[in-house]
């Protein structure tokens, strides 16, 4: 399935030092997000920094949301992640991706440089839900049962 995203460079260095983000691999679900700053960031252990990426996408329309996710490898190596687990790309955001590393590490810490992959974006589709309030919800096998309530392997 082919979607249709525009996609901005905000910063001469894309296209000129930095690639516009492509696909890994044929079977890549997200793209890389490479990091476009002027200088080094060292992100102390326990710290966090917001790092741009230089771009700006608008999505076709309210059917699509842009999520960007931490690349598996820096948080198995360096221990560095996203803050806020997976950021929200809303389809009416237009302004630059900055994507906000989080270094996990407890004694290292995490230098990005200009051109580093720091995320990867996904794009999904999206329901918009209208609600109904009601008094019951229909019964299930699980019901309320919350963590842990459906036992272990």
């Amino acid at each position: 399935m082919t979607l249709h995203v525009k996609i901005k460079p905000l910063s001469p260095l894309i296209g000129s030092e930095l690639p516009l983000p492509r696909y890994a691999t044929p079977g890549s679900a997200g793209l890389d997000l490479a990091a476009c700053i002027d200088q080094e960031i060292v992100i102390e252990p326990g710290q966090r920094a917001k790092v741009p990426t230089g771009l700006a996408f608008q999505m076709p329309d309210a059917g699509v949301v842009g999520l960007v996710f931490p690349r598996s490898g820096n948080a198995w190596k360096y221990g560095v992640s996203l803050t806020n687990c997976v950021g929200v790309i809303d389809s009416d955001y237009t302004g630059e991706i900055q994507v906000i590393l989080q270094n996990l590490d407890s004694e290292q810490p995490f230098v990005v440089k200009r051109g580093d992959r720091i995320a990867q974006l996904v794009f999904v589709p999206v329901f918009q839900a209208q609600l109904t309030v009601v008094d019951e919800l229909t019964e299930t096998k699980r019901g309320a049962g919350g963590f842990g309530s459906t036992g272990t392997i």
